[in-house]
């Protein structure tokens, strides 16, 4: 069901974190229509079991199908480590997770001009605990033949949701987690493994430098929309040819319409509440 102009593409997280890779996507492809679903009801995904998230997860894609997306983006790393087979079983549309587009961002930035990648590379995974204990990035760096240390970050969430992306709680939080980081590896590139953290890529990056570590930071988000607009073999927006977008929410739309501003970069003008059982 494209449009007159591009593709209808689905995205999809738990939340408002998936609206970073919507930011990264509008650019991207002209004439795209997206239709977002933030599913504010049902989150923390992580706390649930995989075979709910599954759940969760399948009738939220089922339902971006029905309305009409022939491409999904799976903008949740819980959901894209825990239940990312299942969603492709239950729906007849390609479906893109976050978590390969990472991994192979990193492994582009590292390797060399003859397609190897360096002996003994180190790859830093900043994270939430769920996706963590998936090692999801870590098998997936592991198959390109990097070396993954995941690094679980659970204040950085409610730090960036708070709206502290440039807070010296969050700078000092921020110092505490990468100086422990540090110290268990030596990384060659560091990885935004949760759709948060890109709102507080130069604070990481800052801490970085301030720690003595000087490896590029690649952010999951923009990787994503990358292999998205790859695979559709599509052109960047110009004048005349913007992508649009519409939002639906599971619950709070108020809330996910101020909030999610934040995320997006620029005002959402309207979310309406979707009810997607229990």
């Amino acid at each position: 069901m494209s449009t007159d102009a591009g593709p209808v593409i689905g995205v999809f997280d738990s939340g408002f974190g998936g609206l970073t890779v919507l930011r990264a996507l509008l650019p991207r492809i002209a004439g795209a229509h997206y239709l977002y679903l933030g599913d504010t009801a049902r989150l923390p995904y992580g706390a649930k079991s995989k075979a709910t998230i599954a759940r969760y997860a399948v009738e939220s894609a089922r339902f971006l199908e029905d309305s009409g997306a022939e491409f999904l983006v799976i903008a949740c790393n819980t959901a894209s480590a825990l239940a990312l087979d299942e969603i492709r079983s239950a729906v007849r549309v390609p479906v893109v997770g976050v978590i390969e587009p990472g991994a192979r961002a990193v492994f582009h930035a590292l390797v060399s001009p003859f397609s190897t990648v360096p002996p003994e590379s180190n790859v830093l995974v900043l994270a939430t605990d769920a996706t963590v204990q998936s090692h999801a990035y870590r098998n997936e760096c592991g198959a390109l033949g990097l070396r993954a240390t995941e690094i679980a970050c659970p204040l950085l969430v409610p730090l960036v949701e708070e709206g502290w992306t440039d807070h010296p709680v969050t700078r000092d939080v921020l110092h505490i987690y990468l100086a422990d980081a540090l110290k268990q590896c030596s990384p060659h590139a560091v990885l935004l493994g949760c759709t948060h953290y890109p709102l507080i890529a130069p604070a990481i990056a800052q801490a970085l430098r301030e720690l003595g570590c000087e490896a590029p930071v690649i952010d999951s988000a923009e990787a994503t929309a990358a292999a998205v607009s790859q695979a559709l073999g599509a052109q960047p927006t110009a004048e005349g040819s913007e992508a649009t977008f519409a939002c639906y929410a599971t619950d709070s739309v108020e809330k996910f319409q101020r909030l999610g501003s934040r995320f997006l970069g620029q005002p959402i003008p309207k979310v309406d509440l979707l009810d997607l059982g229990g």
